[in-house]
């Protein structure tokens, strides 16, 4: 029914091509299947699809392992921790300059995040 078909996107990199399929407007006011679909007074009408990267294919085939399900089911505890370092302890932008800045700013913010833990486990 498309009365033309276009594939953007660059080929062997990374990111997703998609193929559009652009389809006559004069057709679409008697499809039975227009519900939901066409839109009246629309000038045009199109519809695209992406094709996957092997990156993707490859991430979506492990996001469906037993493994990946488990490390999900702990990440919260993880990005409690990172949020707690970032928003009140300082950790979200460094104060002083250089690495060794730095470096003392990230020890000083995990030492404190650390010492407070100890002492909730303690008491």
């Amino acid at each position: 029914m498309a009365i033309r078909k276009a594939r953007q996107g660059k080929k062997s990199v990374a990111k997703n091509q998609t193929d559009t399929y652009y389809f006559d407007v004069e057709k679409c006011k008697f499809c039975p299947f227009r519900e939901g679909c066409y839109k009246s007074g629309a000038k045009s009408k199109s519809y695209f699809v992406s094709t996957k990267s092997n990156e993707h294919n490859e991430q979506a085939k492990f996001q469906e392992t037993n493994d990946f399900k488990e490390k999900s089911k702990e990440r919260y505890k993880i990005e409690a921790k990172n949020s707690e370092l970032k928003h009140r302890h300082g950790y979200d932008f460094s104060t002083s300059l250089g690495l060794v800045g730095m470096e003392m700013q990230g020890a000083m913010a995990i030492f404190s995040v650390n010492l407070k833990r100890i002492l909730k486990l303690m008491g």
